[in-house]
This record gives C-alpha cells, sequence and structure tokens, in this order.
C-alpha cells in the first residue's frame, strides 16, 4: 500500500516548491507522474519546469505526447501511469486515482485555496479510512517542511 503524504503550502506557491520534491524523487531512482486539475495547469508547469532555475531544468514529457513511457516525470491530467511511476503527485486540486503500484502519493495544495484546503481534508480521510499510511506536512519558517501529523 503507498504510502500518502499531504503537503501543505502557506509560505510558497506551488511553482516555486513543486521542481525541489520532484528532484528528489527522481534522486531515489523514482520515476514521476505529476496530475494537475486542468489541462491549463498542465501546460504551466510544462513550462515552468524547463526554466525553473537557471543551471537546471527537469527532464520531464505529456502523457499525451509519444514516448511517454520513457519520460522520468509525466505531467498529466488523467489517471494514467505510462511510464510506470512509483510516485504520484497531486496538484491544483486534481482528484486522485486507484493508487496500486505505486510506493508513494504526494497531495500538494495551496493553504490560501479555501477549496483546495477542503478537498484536501476529504482526501485525508478517504487515503485513512483506505488503510493507507498518510502523513501531514506543512512549510514552516525558512519554507522548510515540518511534519505536524
Amino acid at each position: 500500500m503507498a504510502e500518502i503524504f499531504f503537503y501543505h503550502l502557506t509560505e510558497s506557491t506551488l511553482e516555486d516548491a513543486l521542481p525541489a520534491l520532484l528532484e528528489k524523487s527522481i534522486a531515489r531512482g523514482w520515476k514521476v507522474v505529476v496530475q494537475t486539475g486542468s489541462e491549463e495547469r498542465r501546460d504551466a508547469l510544462d513550462g515552468h519546469l524547463w526554466t525553473y532555475r537557471d543551471d537546471s531544468f527537469l527532464g520531464h514529457g505529456l502523457a499525451s505526447e509519444p514516448h511517454a513511457s520513457d519520460q522520468p516525470i509525466l505531467l498529466t491530467t488523467a489517471d494514467d501511469n505510462r511510464n510506470d511511476a512509483k510516485v504520484r503527485f497531486f496538484v491544483d486540486g486534481a482528484s486522485p486515482c486507484a493508487l496500486d503500484g505505486y510506493e508513494r502519493a504526494i497531495f500538494m495544495f495551496d493553504g490560501h485555496d479555501q477549496p483546495q484546503v477542503e478537498a484536501a481534508r476529504v482526501h485525508w480521510r478517504d487515503m485513512k479510512a483506505g488503510g493507507h499510511s498518510v502523513a501531514y506536512w506543512q512549510q514552516g519558517e525558512g519554507r522548510r517542511w515540518e511534519k505536524k501529523a
């Protein structure tokens, strides 16, 4: 059963926080799927991951493109796992899919967006009820992640 982490953004945006977590996942040898709530958001993250830092980028692709199965990071709006990822990120209000085959699922939500906060609460209850191990991380001083539950 997958480990479930909830990341509560309070001090930065998704664009600021997501690349570092993706880098950590890739460093562990995991392929990743990032599921967004809309195609517009997916496309914005697609551009951002190529340019988020002057000295680096995160190699990735869209699930709808050829060779999606070869990508270390795949961006999608659907429930698919075309690159056989072990980690799945749900961002920007994306609804969770079945987590069979994943080692970890990460829900990232904006603490300043009430609908995202409410959805995260529902997902937390559903994941616990489904027997998953869940953990809650919140940004603290200096944008550092602090485990709260």
